[in-house]
C-alpha cells in the first residue's frame, strides 16, 4: 500500500488483511519509549528493536509528539504486545479522538500498529526533521541515557 490507507478507495478490509500477519507488533515514538515517562504501560511487552518508518512526519507538541502521514522518516521502538493491551493503549492515546491507531508497513514487509494524528492537529507545531523525539538536543548525555542514539534500519 503505497498510500498506507490514506486514500478513500483503499478498503479497510484490505489493510486489515495485510496487517493480519503481525497483529501484535506495536511501534512507539513518544512517551512510551524506554526511559520515558509512560513506558510502564509496556512493562509486560517485550522490546524487539529500534526501527525507522518511512512516510511519516514527526511534530513536537511540547509534552508529547505526534506523527502524521508525510514525506519524512520516524524513529521509534518495536514491541510485541498482547492484543488485550490495545484497548488500554487506545484509551491512553485518546483514540480515536486525539490519535487513531492504524497499521503501517515496516521496511521488511511486517506490519505494526502505530498511533497517528491528522495534519490539521500539527499545523502550528514544529516539525522535527530528524524524526526523533525527544529532540536530539533534549536528550541527556550518553553516560546517563538508557538508550544509545537511534540507528536506522538497513534498507532492503
Amino acid at each position: 500500500l503505497a498510500d498506507h490507507g490514506a486514500q478513500p478507495h483503499r478498503s479497510v478490509r484490505a489493510v486489515e488483511q495485510a496487517h493480519a500477519n503481525d497483529p501484535d507488533l506495536l511501534f512507539v515514538y513518544g512517551t512510551l519509549k524506554r526511559g520515558l515517562t509512560n513506558h510502564g504501560m509496556l512493562q509486560a511487552a517485550p522490546f524487539l528493536e529500534e526501527v525507522w518508518l518511512d512516510g511519516l512526519n514527526l511534530h513536537d507538541l511540547g509534552p508529547f509528539p505526534m506523527a502524521v502521514i508525510g514525506t519524512g522518516r520516524l524513529q521509534g521502538e518495536l514491541y510485541r504486545i498482547a492484543p488485550t493491551l490495545l484497548p488500554a493503549l487506545d484509551r491512553f492515546e485518546g483514540a480515536p479522538r486525539l490519535y487513531r491507531r492504524q497499521p503501517w508497513p515496516l521496511w521488511d514487509g511486517r506490519w505494526v500498529w502505530i498511533y497517528l494524528g491528522q495534519p490539521r492537529q500539527v499545523r502550528h507545531s514544529p516539525r522535527l526533521p530528524h524524526g526523533i523525539w525527544p529532540r536530539l538536543e533534549e536528550l541527556p548525555p550518553a553516560s546517563t541515557r538508557p538508550l544509545d542514539r537511534p540507528r536506522p534500519c538497513p534498507l532492503p
